[in-house]
């Protein structure tokens, strides 16, 4: 009989510079594989939560703390003991001496281990900021700089990128003019590299500790002719919404699609549930709607949100229904959004309004009742509690009977926390985005009004005059209502804002033009 080994693995992970979308798909599965997560202190919280949340729910996460040695100790312990540990390191595992020396230390051993290679901080960060570091390059990770060649870091051909903790930022300059670098040497220094919040400041040598004000932890630094690239390269800061602070008050699950389209603009949202999703009070009427569509009761059914199509198909669930319930019959939407609802159960919508995507725009758009060409007069309108009856009244006007039913309530959410209650009356945010006349009511009666500087920008019509009676300014309204041409029009306004910025006397700081988060504030 065989012995079964109880050795578990261990892997070092590379995670990337900081942005979490460049984590490698073989990284993402050895954590998913992982019983025990030991990461740097230095790991960037966003990143260490997106890693987390891929990672099983019993796992345990923990610091590295000590040298190298104890830290391997720790990665074998839990080997030993037949656990799998996933060895959490920034950038790439094999570029940093420390991570190396765990390396060494775990392969003098027999526990099986592999390393999972990583986008490389300096690498990483000097492409983010738009400054190319060509195929001849020289990289300097800064640990001890009384240990550093600066004549020989002077004398390379090609780029020259450092990364260093800004607290060593004076030192590494002085070294570098010692060794004969020109002071007018056109350098870049970036914070926060890959996040959200990257700041990039183009300087001269000599004013590099002036352009990195305000900028903290590790830094990247990048000498040579790619630097001169980035007024064409820069792509992560030049974003139109970049570093706007944009709040988001949605139902919880409605608001996650909204902010990933935000931040692809390059914006920080800030999710507020104004609102919660909950059953009618009586289900007696949701039941009866139901079985009247397997009855043949309908000719249509209209849809004016998705979470009317997400409490119709509830009730499917309930009685083991599927999409062939709705075999023959027409089924109309307020929009794009409700469609794409409508068609991940199977199922495609005949008609959706040709020019606004509202209910008017619906009803402008739809057939009246006719005795010959419908064999059946009745419509099912599953809606909210609060919904208007402007729909129901006009299809009624059409010849049509209406089964105008509760599917769903719609109450106030409990308010936010007193930090973001007061950066939205106090002008923390540089935009909010509101989706419905209930948004806009709901956020003012949980957290108060938004300053007056916060950029407004509401879905529709009725969205927008519902801002207006509660004193709001309207800045942006796209054309068509759905979410993304709502914040499609937020960037094309950011554009309009940043123009004018660029038009006004610049007053950058000493030595130093920044591109970075306080684009936003500026703006304002």
């Amino acid at each position: 009989m065989t012995r079964r080994s109880t050795t578990g693995r261990i892997t070092f992970v590379g995670a990337g510079p900081g942005d979490p979308g460049l984590l490698t798909r073989r990284a993402l599965d050895a954590v998913a594989d992982a019983d025990h997560i030991l990461h740097d202190r230095s790991l960037p919280a966003t990143l260490l939560a997106a890693v987390v949340a891929g990672a099983p729910a019993e796992v345990e996460v923990s610091v590295a703390e000590g040298a190298a040695g104890d830290v391997a100790k720790v990665l074998l312990s839990g080997a030993r003991s037949g656990r799998t540990v996933a060895r959490l390191v920034a950038g790439d595992p094999l570029t940093a001496e420390s991570i190396v020396r765990e390396v060494q230390a775990v392969a003098r051993t027999s526990v099986p281990f592999e390393v999972v290679p990583g986008v490389p901080l300096a690498e990483g960060v000097t492409g983010y900021a738009g400054a190319p570091t060509g195929g001849l390059r020289t990289t300097v990770e800064v640990r001890d700089v009384t240990a550093l060649d600066f004549d020989a870091m002077v004398a390379v051909p090609g780029s020259l990128t450092l990364t260093l903790d800004a607290g060593d930022l004076p030192a590494v300059r002085d070294g570098l003019l010692a060794a004969g670098m020109s002071g007018q040497a056109t350098v870049l220094v970036t914070g926060d590299g890959t996040t959200d919040t990257q700041s990039t400041s183009v300087s001269t040598l000599d004013g590099i500790v002036d352009a990195a004000i305000g900028l903290y932890g590790t830094l990247v630094v990048s000498i040579g002719a790619g630097v001169g690239l980035r007024d064409k390269l820069s792509w992560w800061e030049s974003r139109p919404l970049y570093g706007w602070k944009v709040l988001v008050p949605r139902t919880k699950e409605q608001a996650g699609a909204m902010s990933a389209q935000l931040r692809g603009w390059g914006a920080i949202p800030e999710e507020v549930p104004t609102i919660a999703v909950e059953p009618p009070r009586t289900p007696a009427q949701m039941e009866r709607a139901i079985k009247g569509l397997v009855t043949g009761r309908y000719e249509w059914v209209i849809f004016t949100s998705t979470n009317a199509v997400k409490a119709v198909w509830e009730k499917f669930a309930e009685f083991g229904l599927d999409a062939r319930a709705f075999a023959g019959v027409k089924i109309a939407c307020v929009g794009d959004a409700t469609a794409a609802a409508v068609e991940a159960f199977g199922v495609k919508a005949e008609l959706l309004p040709s020019g606004e995507q509202s209910s008017d725009g619906l009803l402008a758009d739809f057939p009246p009742y006719d005795e010959v060409l419908d064999p059946i007069d009745r419509i099912l309108l599953p809606r909210a509690d609060i919904a208007t009856e402007t729909l129901a009244a006009g299809l009624i006007e059409r010849g049509w009977e209406v089964d105008d039913v509760t599917a769903y309530r719609t109450v106030r959410a409990a308010p936010p926390p007193a930090p973001i209650r007061d950066a939205i009356k106090s002008g923390g945010f540089d935009a909010v985005l509101f989706t419905s006349s209930s948004t806009v009511r709901n956020l003012v009666g949980i957290a108060g009004k938004p300053h007056a500087r916060t950029v407004v920008a509401c879905i529709g019509p009725k969205t927008a005059d519902t801002a207006r009676e509660l004193g709001l300014r309207v800045d942006v309204q796209p054309e068509t209502a759905n979410v993304p041409s709502l914040v499609e029009s937020l960037a094309e306004y950011a554009l309009e804002l940043r123009e004018k910025l660029a038009a006004l006397p610049a007053k950058p700081r000493r030595g130093a033009k920044a591109q970075g988060p306080t684009a936003g504030r500026l703006a304002r």
